[in-house]
């Protein structure tokens, strides 16, 4: 067992965790993403991508579903891609605040998926520090076991102050420096014996 990975008779568990993508080892939509895994069990993990913004404003996703904006301090906040599936259904992340109808709560956290809480950031009263992504990421069961053994992917016990205090585009080098690591050092290309 490390400082990073909590053992469960599961095996390792990786909520609570950010996962850096290796340069190299992972592709598409999800390379050089951090992600917070929000969940990971035996039956597999959900976890959202943290340093992608996109063109979407919290504002203009409230407008779409109907609500409006109280407090114009919040208004340019962004919408994250927050992973390749579900990315029509919008997910938050977010200090624990009040009860909301759909939430799983965890470590200082919370992931919520229930309209109520938009309805309260819309208001002024949501919770005081937010993350609003569309989609999600997700393995099935072994799939990020397997990932990890293929060193598609570095984790390290997740930071708050991250999520909701780095800019995106610097939050991929503040996780890897949790680790200790350069990012400069980092590349992609695989050695050959």
């Amino acid at each position: 067992m490390t400082a990073e990975t909590k053992d469960s008779d599961a095996g390792i568990d990786l909520s609570n965790q950010f996962l850096m993508a290796m340069p190299g080892m992972v592709g598409g939509n999800l390379a050089g993403t951090v992600i917070y895994v929000c969940e990971h069990s035996p039956k597999g993990a959900l976890g959202l991508v943290i340093n992608r913004p996109t063109d979407l404003t919290v504002e203009s996703l409230l407008e779409k579903i109907d609500l409006k904006l109280e407090i114009p301090a919040d208004k340019d906040s962004l919408v994250f891609f927050g992973g390749p599936v579900q990315t029509d259904r919008g997910f938050v992340l977010h200090a624990p605040a009040r009860e909301y109808s759909s939430s799983i709560k965890f470590e200082g956290m919370a992931l919520t998926t229930s309209r109520d809480v938009l309805e309260d950031v819309a208001g002024g009263t949501g919770p005081d520090r937010i993350l609003v992504t569309l989609g999600y990421a997700g393995w099935g069961a072994g799939q990020l076991e397997n990932e990890l053994a293929q060193n598609a992917w570095l984790s390290v016990a997740s930071d708050p102050d991250i999520i909701f205090g780095v800019p995106p585009e610097e939050r991929y080098d503040a996780a890897l420096k949790l680790l200790g690591i350069d990012p400069v050092m980092l590349t992609g290309d695989a050695g050959h014996a």
